[in-house]
């Protein structure tokens, strides 16, 4: 059984989409009018340098993650089981199965990034090589109970999130206990309590769209499990201050028989992550 799984924000890179742009030339200019510039330009030339910009970078990887998945259909067509993505990349997910077409799943991707841009406290780190229990331990001897997990990665990857002040005294505690941790460049604190005053305001923008049945179960990020067609606007909107539980959904999806991970997008880091978890 195969899954098709999609990266997220941090797989960007500047010439992603190559000549993927030429090729499926309609989505190409249907994702101009939805945003107002040049895909293309963005993304192979970034003469703004506005790429890493989370305002940027959503609507380029949700664009370019679609014009993979199109490119690998091609070469396969055979369908998948199911599907995930990776924070972002969940979108390109419910793209496929059908819960919206290109144009909206862009809108929607757009005002996410619009909502999650105008954040601007807190932060974000990687630890490395730290499982989760060490982990809250640690957090918990340094009353840092303010900090969320971000993304549960791998057992070996964990992502935070939190104000700076509480971030600053985290990695006090981990250089004292010997524990690699890696500042990640964000403008705010996503996935975490951080981005709750945001959720309402997606919501009811997610209510405004016309959702279609899923043709392919998809998995949720906040708890791994299957979406239902009813709880698309609970948990999209969830999403944006729920961990991205990544390790459980590639565990979810090879308990029930998926064997082949197929990684739609720029770069490999899902694939990679895979190798860690399974």
């Amino acid at each position: 059984m195969k899954a098709y799984i999609f990266p997220g924000q941090g797989s960007q890179t500047q010439g992603m989409g190559g000549e993927l742009f030429d090729e499926f030339d309609f989505y190409t200019r249907q994702a101009d009018e939805v945003l107002g510039y040049s895909i293309r330009e963005l993304c192979l030339n970034d003469p703004q340098r506005q790429l890493n910009n989370t305002l940027y970078t959503q609507p380029a990887l949700f664009t370019v993650n679609t014009l993979y998945y199109l490119k690998a259909i091609q070469e396969d067509p055979a369908p998948a089981a199911c599907l995930a993505g990776h924070s972002l990349g969940e979108y390109n997910a419910l793209l496929v199965a059908g819960a919206f077409g290109f144009d909206d799943g862009l809108r929607i991707v757009h005002k996410r990034a619009q909502l999650m841009s105008s954040a601007s406290s807190g932060g974000m780190a990687a630890v490395i090589n730290c499982d989760l229990d060490r982990l809250r331990e640690c957090l918990s001897q340094g009353a840092l109970a303010g900090i969320d997990v971000a993304n549960y990665n791998s057992d070996s990857q964990i992502v935070i999130a939190g104000l700076q002040s509480d971030l600053s005294a985290a990695y006090a505690l981990f250089d004292e206990q010997n524990i690699v941790y890696v500042p990640l460049k964000v403008s705010a604190a996503f996935h975490s309590r951080q981005m709750a005053p945001l959720k309402e305001a997606f919501a009811d923008f997610l209510r405004g769209i016309r959702f279609s049945p899923l043709r392919v179960p998809v998995l949720s990020n906040i708890d791994a499990a299957l979406y239902s067609d009813d709880s698309l606007v609970e948990r999209l909107s969830a999403q944006l201050c729920s961990s991205v539980m990544w390790r459980d959904s590639v565990l979810n999806m090879r308990a029930t028989g998926v064997t082949q991970f197929k990684e739609v997008g720029p770069g490999d880091v899902l694939t990679k992550l895979g190798g860690k978890i399974l």
